[in-house]
């Protein structure tokens, strides 16, 4: 069972903690078997300055496509969830990033990853995270800085 993870992004020293529960959801969707398609949804959770504090996750919605190597998330029932625990939490959850699955060992980011995520960048102003996790349970992480990616470090500190 996975614990907390805490990540650090150099040069800007933000830290984005992720809790156990969305790394255990998201471990439910790993392409760990030839049949299993790509599935992914949005990171929610707080900003305390420059850092991000990763507490849920969406999962895979009827409107999403999941193909084996490309997902396509749906904006609409994913938004809505953002926008119920948006309320629930008096307006202090925030929509943080995006996560999805890879086929692969270590995963990394595609070309359609990138351009999908600068369109997301290109949107927000705000620092933005985005995950992959690889079939292993290796996660890739970056985050957006001031419209810069950032690969934050693979070295990520276990917590309980």
């Amino acid at each position: 069972m996975r614990t907390a993870i805490v990540w650090e992004a150099s040069p800007h020293h933000h830290k984005i903690l992720v809790e156990g529960a969305p790394l255990q959801t998201m471990d439910r969707y790993r392409q760990d078997r030839s049949e299993k398609t790509e599935a992914g949804g949005i990171l929610l959770g707080y900003r305390k300055g420059p850092h991000l504090h990763i507490v849920q996750v969406t999962v895979p919605q009827l409107t999403d496509r999941c193909r084996r190597f490309r997902f396509d998330r749906s904006a609409h029932h994913h938004q809505q969830i953002a926008l119920e625990q948006w309320h629930v939490s008096e307006k202090t959850m925030d929509y943080l990033g995006e996560w999805h699955t890879h086929p692969e060992i270590n995963p990394s980011p595609s070309g359609v990853d990138i351009n999908e995520w600068v369109k997301i960048t290109n949107r927000q102003t705000k620092p933005m995270v985005f995950m992959i996790l690889g079939l292993t349970g290796t996660i890739w992480l970056g985050l957006s800085v001031h419209h810069a990616l950032i690969k934050c470090s693979t070295t990520a500190t276990e917590g309980t």
